[in-house]
């Protein structure tokens, strides 16, 4: 019997986001007798720690709740954290030999792009590195990746990214036929029965969603950061009503933004008809309940939340962001609108004065197939770590 391969994987968290969903999704369904994972956290916390196969060795370098105000007596233990982490990270050794105990890896493999050079400084030179993409590094507003930042990618041995969009970008900076080699696209693992399933369980909140004679829903969701547009959202929502366009807005999630996007709420008078869920481990039920899923992200790499609409067939408006047009067939699925404020409103604006456009998109989700399954996607990237 071959030996199992032993892999190092290093992520921030486990808290709510998209990436950190994939992850898990994928432990989930692998094969707990072919692989000896070791899941290295910067910070154990998360939604997401509970649902991690017990086969799985967490490891962490901190613990408890993320700490995102700098109220006076949470700033000595985030300094502590910050400054831990710094240590460790410059003294890549320490780590090794302390937090790892010295064990040799096949291979390290960076589930986020944020944890590109903690893989690469590896003193561990003989393991191949693996890295997934989830983000549209050109297009970040929070990163603002340069070309040559990217370019340091090209240091792992394979490059995983999730969209289209993303692989054309890396391959336009490679420069040999050999690192355009190392960049693979991989479909996220989605578990779209247990979606479907988990759809259909009555939660008593929704009631509110699905009253007869209720005004349109629009529903949103993700980590409640900038990158996703909630406050976007929420703007064009006051604008509407204003126009005696009368609905409700969903938005389901947390983040470190939460607060803010609460005091938005408060200053723009909408308490009443926009509801912020805060996060949920079961957003479905929402999902299905609402008339409509709108994305107002300012950018994404391939949101993976588009695909949960579309496993629910709903009536989906989107920005025109990384992997939108790709996911969504160039408008054949949902309705495209620009990457703006006003986009989201002419968008939402069509949803409430003519439903009907939305017939044909409906039409089109009811013959559509998914261009993956979970199983597809899983074996995709285990081929990959098996020929590393």
């Amino acid at each position: 019997m071959a030996l199992k391969k032993k892999i190092l994987i290093r992520i921030g968290s486990l808290r709510h986001g998209g990436a950190e969903k994939v992850l898990v999704t994928f432990l989930k369904n692998l094969p707990e007798d072919k692989y000896e994972i070791d899941l290295l956290l910067n910070l154990y916390s998360g939604k997401y720690l509970a649902e991690v196969p017990t086969w799985v060795n967490v490891l962490h370098l901190n613990k408890g709740e993320m700490i995102t105000t700098n109220r006076l007596q949470d700033l000595p233990k985030k300094a502590f954290r910050v400054i831990y982490q710094s240590v460790l990270k410059k003294l890549p050794d320490l780590l090794y030999q302390f937090i790892l105990k010295g064990k040799k890896y096949d291979i390290e493999f960076a589930a986020i792009h944020g944890m590109r050079d903690d893989i690469l400084n590896s003193p561990q030179k003989s393991s191949k590195k693996l890295i997934w993409i989830h983000n549209d590094l050109k297009k970040t507003e929070l990163y603002n990746y340069t070309d040559s930042e990217i370019r340091k990618f090209f240091d792992y041995d394979k490059i995983m990214v999730i969209s289209q969009k993303i692989k054309q970008d890396f391959e336009d900076l490679a420069k040999t036929e050999i690192e355009k080699n190392k960049i693979t696209r991989i479909y996220n693992p989605l578990d779209t029965e247990e979606i479907i399933l988990k759809s259909q369980k009555q939660i008593v909140k929704t009631q509110d969603l699905i009253e007869e004679n209720r005004l349109p829903t629009f529903v949103s969701i993700g980590t409640v950061f900038p990158q996703k547009g909630f406050d976007r959202l929420l703007k064009v929502h006051r604008k509407l009503l204003d126009e005696g366009f009368q609905h409700n807005i969903l938005i389901i999630g947390d983040g470190y933004d939460f607060e803010n996007l609460q005091k938005l709420q408060n200053e723009l008078n909408v308490t009443e008809t926009s509801t912020l869920l805060g996060f949920t481990d079961n957003p479905y039920p929402y999902f299905k309940a609402a008339d409509f899923y709108i994305l107002s992200s300012r950018y994404e790499g391939f949101p993976t939340v588009l695909f949960e609409a579309i496993t629910l067939k709903k009536k989906i408006i989107a920005t025109e962001v990384s992997g939108v047009n790709e996911m969504l067939e160039d408008g054949n699925l949902g309705l495209l609108v620009e990457n703006s404020q006003d986009g989201i409103y002419q968008g939402m604006k069509k949803a409430l004065t003519e439903p009907i456009i939305f017939d044909n998109f409906t039409k089109n989700l009811q013959d559509y197939k998914m261009p993956f399954n979970l199983e597809n996607s899983v074996n995709s990237i285990c081929e990959i770590i098996d020929n590393l």
